[in-house]
C-alpha cells in the first residue's frame, strides 16, 4: 500500500504511520528501470535466512575444493613430507603456532617443603609433578611418569580431555573410569608418560567478570592476535616432543595418545610434526563441516579451506594413526553467561567411517603404505582407551613391549591436592602472553605495512593495492562464487513533500540478496546528477531506523535529513540482526576463511554498481556514513569497495585490536556477548588506522561523542592521530580527513559530518 504524506508532517510521525513491508497491497509502483518488488514478510529475516542457506551449502561443498591446495608426491616418505610442507606451514599459521618454542634440559620438578614433587607411585613407575618451558613465558604443566628401575620402552604424551585432570587419567584421583585410564596403562607398560594440563571449560567469571568458559576466555584475545588456544596447547605438546627427541635421539620413539580435546591436539600435533611416530585419536575424529556447532574455542579461521580430519590424517601418513570411535565428551554451552552457544556430541559412527575411508583414499599411493587403523568400541559408544587401541599404539612404538594388565591403583601422596590453582595459573600464563602480544602488535603492523609508498599519491595507491588484496582475501575473506545479475526490484515505501522513499532488493549470490531504502529528493532536474550518501545502521538495526523511526533517536533520522539537504541516500539492511541467528553466520563463515563481511562487501558492491547506473546519480560521488556497527562497516567496506569516494565512521572508531583483545580494559569485547566480533589476526595486520590507510587518499572522517561508551577519548585520539599523520604529514592532503568531537553519547551528531559531506561531495549547504 503506497503511503502519501501531504502537508508538513514531522519525520517521526510520518514513519510511525508506516505499515511494515508485509502490509503492501496489490498496487506496486517501482522505481523506473526496476522490476516490481513483491517480497512480503520481514525482509531482513528473509535476508539473514538466505545467507544462512548459502553458507551451509558452501560448508557442504568445502571438501570438493580442497584438492587444489595439495600436491602430494608419494615417491618416498621424504618426498611426501616435502610435498606437504606448504600445507603444514598453512596449518601452523591458522593455528597460531608462530612463537618460537624454548629448549630446556628437562622438565622442572614442582614441589615445596610441604609437598615434594614425587606425588604418586604405581606398579613399576613413579609420578612427579612437573612443568616445562613451551614458548614465551608460557609453560606446560602436568604429571610425568618415570619407569622405576628400568629403561623406558617409549616416550608418550598422554593428553586428557580438557575436562579431565592428569591425576584422573592416572587413577590418582576419581573422575575417569579405570578402563579409560590410558596414561596409567602406558606407564604400567614401561613407557615414560607425560600428561599435560589443558585449559578447561569451567564457566567463569574469569578475571572477576568474564562469564565464559576458560577456553573461550583465552581464545578471544588469542584469535584477534593471530594465535589460538589450540595452537598454544599444541605448542606445549610439541615442546615435550622436543625434549623427548633431544634426550633419546634417533633411538627412541615418541607417541601421542589423546581423548576428546586431547584427541584434537594429538591429531593437530602429529599433522605438524613428523617426529611423532605413533598417534591415537580417541573420541574426536569426524567430518568437520558442522564445526560451527561445537565450542567456539575450536573455531579455526580457514580450516575447511584445506583441512578436514581426513586431510589432517593424511599429514600423519605414513606413520601409524589409530582412530578410536568411542563415546566422546558430551555437553552443551548455553551462552547465557555471554559466551557462544555450543554442543559436544559423540560423532555418528558412519560419519567416522566415511572420514577414515576418505583419509585412506587420500594417501593410497603412499610408499611405505600408511597405517590408518580404525578401532570401533561398542558401535562407537564404548569407553575410550580400549585395550585394542592401546596394544596397536604400544606395538607401533616398541614392538617387543607388552601391554600390562591394569594393576593396583597408584598411591597418591597429596590427598588434599586441589587442581584449581594450577588451572588458574595455566590460564593466567596464556592470558599474560596474549596481553604481551597486544602490546607488541602495533610494531608488528608497522612492519607489515612498511611497503606503503607515500612519496606521491600515485605511488601510494599503487603500493596500497596489494595490501587491499591481502585484506580482502586473507582477513575479510572473498568468495569465488560469481555475483549474480542484480535483478533489481523496488516499490514505493512512502512519499513526502520533499522526497520519495523506495524499498529496493537485488540479488547478490544464490539465496543472498541486498535490501534497503532509497530516498530520492524531489525536484531533481532532467540530466542532473546528485551525490549519494549510503547511510548504514548499527547492531540489531534496520534501514527504517535511519529514516526516523520513533525510539531510534540516536540515528537522528540521518538518511532522511541528508535527503532533505539534496543528497540521494540509500540505507542498506546489514546482516547483524536477530542475535544468535546472525552470530552463527560468522561461525559458519570462519572455517571457510570467510567472515560476515565476505557477504556484506559484495552486497555493497552490488548496491554501488546499481546506484552508479541511476540517471540522477553522479557515480563519482557516492559516500558511506555508518553508525556503531555501521561504523565498523565504514572501516571495512569502503577499504574494499573503492567506488565509495569517502567514508565516515561514527560511534565506533577506536583502537580496535585493543578493544577486542584487552583483558584489562572495561571497554573490551572480551567481557561481552558479541562472540562474533573477533576477527582472526587483525593484531598482526589491520587495526583501524591501517584500514583507513586502505581508504586513503579518499576522504575519511570520524564522528565521536565524548560520552560514547564504545571507548575512551584517549584511545580514539591515539588511533586517529596515526591517520591524521598519514593524510597531513605524509600524503600532504590534510583537507581530506577530520575528526569531530562533540559532547554527546553513542549517536549521529550530524554537524561536522554534514559539513564534511557537503564539502567533499561538492554539494551546497542549505
Amino acid at each position: 500500500m503506497n503511503k502519501t504524506f501531504r502537508g508538513k508532517l514531522s519525520i517521526g510521525l510520518a514513519v510511525f504511520a508506516l505499515f511494515s513491508s508485509s502490509g503492501f497491497a496489490a498496487e506496486i509502483i517501482p522505481l523506473s528501470g526496476t522490476q516490481p518488488l513483491t517480497l512480503n514478510g520481514d525482509i531482513a529475516s528473509n535476508l539473514v535466512a538466505g545467507v544462512d542457506r548459502f553458507l551451509l551449502r558452501e560448508l557442504e561443498k568445502s571438501v570438493d575444493g580442497r584438492d587444489k591446495f595439495w600436491k602430494r608426491d608419494f615417491s618416498s616418505e621424504e618426498a611426501y613430507n616435502r610435498s606437504i610442507a606448504t600445507n603444514r606451514a598453512r596449518l601452523s599459521h591458522i593455528l597460531g603456532v608462530r612463537d618460537a618454542r624454548k629448549p630446556f634440559d628437562g622438565p622442572e620438578l614442582v614441589g615445596t617443603t610441604a609437598q615434594p614433587a614425587l606425588v604418586g607411585r604405581g606398579a613399576g613407575y613413579e609420578v612427579f609433578a612437573v612443568r616445562w618451558a613451551a614458548f614465551g613465558d608460557v609453560h606446560g604443566e602436568g604429571l610425568l611418569c618415570l619407569p622405576a628401575g628400568r629403561k623406558a620402552v617409549a616416550d608418550v604424551v598422554a593428553i586428557p580431555d580438557c575436562e579431565q585432570t592428569p591425576e584422573q587419567l592416572l587413577g590418582l584421583m576419581d573422575g575417569v573410569a579405570e578402563s579409560s585410564q590410558f596414561a596409567r596403562r602406558l606407564a604400567e607398560s614401561g613407557c615414560r608418560v607425560l600428561v599435560p594440563v589443558l585449559i578447561d571449560r569451567s564457566m567463569g567469571p574469569h578475571k572477576g567478570r568474564a562469564k565464559l568458559t576458560g577456553r573461550e576466555f583465552v581464545y578471544r584475545s588469542a584469535y584477534e592476535l593471530g594465535r589460538h588456544l589450540v595452537g598454544y596447547e599444541v605448542q606445549k605438546v610439541l615442546a615435550a616432543v622436543d625434549w623427548f627427541d633431544k634426550e633419546r635421539g634417533s633411538q627412541g620413539k615418541v607417541g601421542v595418545f589423546g581423548y576428546g580435546e586431547g584427541g584434537l591436539l594429538a591429531l593437530y600435533a602429529s599433522a605438524l610434526d613428523s617426529r611423532i611416530n605413533a598417534t591415537s585419536v580417541s573420541g574426536y575424529f569426524d567430518d568437520r563441516r558442522d564445526i560451527w556447532q561445537g565450542p567456539i574455542d575450536r573455531n579455526i579461521f580457514g580450516l575447511l579451506e584445506q583441512f578436514g580430519d581426513a586431510e589432517l590424517a593424511s599429514m600423519v601418513a605414513p606413520r601409524l594413526l589409530i582412530i578410536e570411535a568411542c563415546q566422546s565428551p558430551e555437553g552443551t554451552v548455553t551462552g547465557n553467561g555471554g559466551g557462544a552457544p555450543a554442543k559436544l556430541v559423540t560423532p555418528e559412527l558412519e560419519r567416522v567411517k566415511k572420514e577414515v575411508e576418505r583419509a585412506r583414499e587420500l594417501v593410497k599411493g603412499c610408499d611405505p603404505k600408511p597405517r590408518i587403523e580404525l578401532i570401533i568400541n561398542n558401535d562407537g559408544h564404548g569407553p575410550c582407551g580400549s585395550s585394542e587401541a592401546l596394544e596397536i599404539f604400544l606395538k607401533g612404538l616398541a614392538p617387543e613391549a607388552k601391554l600390562a594388565d591394569t594393576g593396583k591403583a597408584p598411591e597418591h601422596f597429596r590427598q588434599k591436592f586441589d587442581p584449581k590453582p594450577r588451572q588458574e595459573a595455566q590460564l593466567h600464563e596464556i592470558d599474560r602472553h596474549n596481553q604481551w602480544l597486544l602490546t607488541e602488535s602495533g610494531y608488528t603492523r608497522e612492519e607489515f605495512l612498511k611497503k606503503l609508498d607515500t612519496s606521491s599519491l600515485e605511488k601510494y595507491e599503487q603500493s596500497a593495492a596489494p595490501y587491499r588484496k591481502f585484506f580482502y582475501e586473507e582477513v575479510i575473506g572473498h568468495f569465488e562464487t560469481p555475483v549474480l545479475a542484480p535483478n533489481v526490484r523496488s516499490r514505493t515505501y512512502y512519499e513526502s513533500n520533499s522526497l520519495t522513499c523506495y524499498e529496493v532488493a537485488m540479488d547478490v549470490y544464490p539465496d543472498v540478496i541486498a535490501y534497503g531504502l532509497l530516498l530520492v529528493p524531489k525536484g531533481i532536474k532532467p540530466g542532473e546528477k546528485r551525490p549519494v550518501v549510503v547511510c548504514q545502521h548499527g547492531l540489531e538495526g534496520r534501514p527504517q531506523d535511519t529514516i526516523g523511526e520513533p525510539g531510534k533517536g540516536y540515528y537522528s533520522a540521518f538518511s532522511t535529513k541528508l535527503a532533505e539537504r539534496g543528497f540521494v541516500t540509500f540505507a542498506p539492511q546489514n546482516l547483524y540482526i536477530f542475535g544468535d541467528r546472525f552470530r552463527t553466520l560468522q561461525r559458519k563463515a570462519n572455517p571457510l576463511k570467510k567472515t560476515l563481511y565476505s557477504i556484506i562487501t559484495p552486497q555493497h558492491q552490488q548496491i554501488v554498481d546499481w546506484l552508479e547506473t541511476l540517471p540522477f546519480v553522479d557515480p563519482k560521488r557516492i559516500a558511506f556514513y555508518g553508525l556503531s556497527y555501521g561504523g565498523k562497516t565504514a572501516m571495512r567496506v569502503p577499504a574494499l569497495v573503492t567506488e565509495y569516494c569517502l567514508s565516515i565512521c561514527s560511534a565506533d572508531f577506536n583502537e580496535w585490536v585493543w578493544k577486542n583483545a584487552s583483558t584489562r580494559s572495561g571497554y573490551s569485547y572480551v567481557w561481552g556477548g558479541e562472540y562474533e566480533i573477533f576477527e582472526f589476526d587483525l593484531g598482526s595486520t589491520f587495526n583501524y588506522a591501517e584500514m583507513a590507510a586502505l581508504i586513503a587518499p579518499r576522504p575519511f572522517m570520524v564522528e565521536r561523542g565524548h560520552f560514547d561508551g564504545v571507548a575512551p577519548d584517549e584511545t580514539v585520539g591515539y588511533e586517529y592521530a596515526k591517520i591524521r599523520r598519514l593524510y597531513s604529514a605524509r600524503l600532504k592532503i590534510p583537507e581530506r580527513t577530520e575528526i569531530e568531537w562533540f559532547v554527546g553519547p553513542h549517536s549521529i551528531n550530524g554537524q561536522g559530518t554534514y559539513k564534511f559531506l557537503h564539502k567533499q561531495l561538492s554539494w551546497p549547504e542549505p
